[in-house]
C-alpha cells in the first residue's frame, strides 16, 4: 500500500486530505504540531497514525523518513490567519517558509521526490482580472501571502536543482464539512466567514459583522469563491496521482468559478438553517478586495477534476450538519 505523509493532517484541510486519500486506499501518516490541530481527529475519528511534530524539526524528519516507507508528501502545515501575519511576520516566516524549506531538505535526503503543496490565492494579492487565473501576477499584500509564495519558488528550485516534483494548489475559500458528518471546521479563533453565520445561527454569537456594505458590487457587499472542502481533498488526490503519473510540477486554481456575495452567505444559511441569523453592518476593512474569483479551468482539463458541491447551499447545510452535532 503507498504511504502518504501529511503534514498539518491534524487541521480544517489537512484532515479532508486525509479522508480523501484514505478513501482512495492509501496509507498515511500525520505529521503536525497540535497548534491549530486537533489529535482526536486524527487518532479517534479518522484512525491513521500521528507523529507529533514540526516541519522545523530536521532529526524528526529524517528519522520519519528513515523509518518509514514514505511515497510522497502532502504538505498542509501553515499558519494562516492573515492578520496575525501582520503583526507578527516572523511566526509565518519561519514556519511556512523555514519549515517548507527544511521538509524539502530532508525529503531530498531520504530520495522522496514528490510534493503536494498547498499553497492559496493570497499570493495574488489585490485581483487585475476577473476571474482569476494562474497566469495573474502574485503580488501578495500581506506576509501570509508571501510566505507561501516563497515556499511556490522554493519547489521550483528544488525542481531544477534535484528533481523534486510538486503540484501546487492556490485555493480559494474553502468552506463546508465532509457530506458524511464525520469531520469539518473549527478554528480559535475563527474568521471564517461561513463558521462565523453558524455560530450566530447557534446563538454562539450575539450577532454577525458585514464589513462594509457599499462595494461595488450587486448588493453592496464583498464577493468570494467559496469552494467545498471536500472538493478541495479530492483535488490534491488528483494531483498526488497526477504526479506518480507524469513526474511534471505544475500549478493550479481551485476555486467555483462562481462568487458569492456576503449578504447571498446570510440569506442561504437562513434557508438551510432556518434561524434569523441577526447582522451588524460596519465599517470596510482595509484590504478587502470587491470581489475574489477563480478560474478552475486548467484543474478541470489537466487533472479532470470537477467540484462536485458547487452549490452554495449544499456547502452551508453540510458545515450546519457538523456544527450542530458538535
Amino acid at each position: 500500500m503507498t504511504r502518504i505523509l501529511v503534514t498539518g493532517g491534524a487541521g480544517y484541510i489537512g484532515s479532508h486530505g486525509v479522508l480523501a486519500l484514505k478513501e482512495r486506499g492509501y496509507d498515511v501518516i500525520v505529521l503536525d504540531n497540535l497548534v491549530y490541530g486537533h489529535r482526536h481527529i486524527v487518532e479517534d475519528v479518522l484512525e491513521v497514525e500521528l507523529v507529533v511534530g514540526d516541519t522545523q524539526d530536521r532529526l524528526l524528519l529524517d528519522n520519519l523518513f528513515a523509518t518509514r516507507d514514505i511515497a510522497a508528501v502532502m504538505h498542509f502545515a501553515a499558519y494562516t490567519y492573515v492578520g496575525e501575519s501582520v503583526t507578527d511576520p516572523g511566526k509565518y516566516y519561519r514556519n511556512n517558509m523555514v519549515g517548507t524549506l527544511t521538509l524539502l531538505e530532508a525529503m531530498v535526503a531520504a530520495g522522496v521526490k514528490n510534493m503536494v503543496f498547498s499553497s492559496t490565492s493570497a499570493t495574488y494579492g489585490v485581483p487585475q482580472e476577473i476571474p482569476i487565473s494562474e497566469s495573474h501576477p502574485q503580488n501578495p499584500i500581506n506576509p501570509y501571502g508571501t510566505s507561501k509564495l516563497m515556499g511556490e519558488w522554493i519547489l521550483k528550485d528544488f525542481d531544477r536543482a534535484y528533481g523534486l516534483k510538486s503540484v501546487i494548489f492556490r485555493y480559494f475559500n474553502a468552506s463546508g464539512a465532509a457530506p458524511n458528518g464525520l469531520i469539518g471546521e473549527y478554528h480559535t479563533p475563527e474568521t471564517h466567514l461561513i463558521p462565523l453565520i453558524l455560530y450566530t445561527a447557534l446563538g454562539k454569537r450575539p450577532h454577525l459583522s458585514i464589513f462594509g456594505t457599499n462595494y461595488p458590487t450587486p448588493d453592496g457587499t464583498c464577493i468570494r469563491d467559496y469552494i467545498h472542502v471536500s472538493d478541495l481533498a479530492i483535488a490534491h488526490v488528483l494531483g498526488l496521482e497526477y504526479l506518480f503519473k507524469s513526474g511534471k510540477t505544475e500549478v493550479f486554481n481551485l476555486g467555483n468559478g462562481n462568487g458569492f456575495s456576503v449578504k447571498e452567505a446570510i440569506a442561504t444559511a437562513r434557508e438551510v438553517t432556518q434561524k434569523e441569523i441577526p447582522v451588524l453592518e460596519r465599517d470596510r476593512r482595509e484590504g478587502d478586495p470587491p470581489i475574489l474569483v477563480g478560474s478552475s479551468e486548467k484543474a478541470n482539463n489537466i487533472l479532470r477534476w470537477q467540484p462536485q458541491y458547487p452549490d452554495l447551499r449544499d456547502i452551508i447545510a453540510h458545515a450546519w450538519q457538523w456544527h450542530q452535532n458538535q
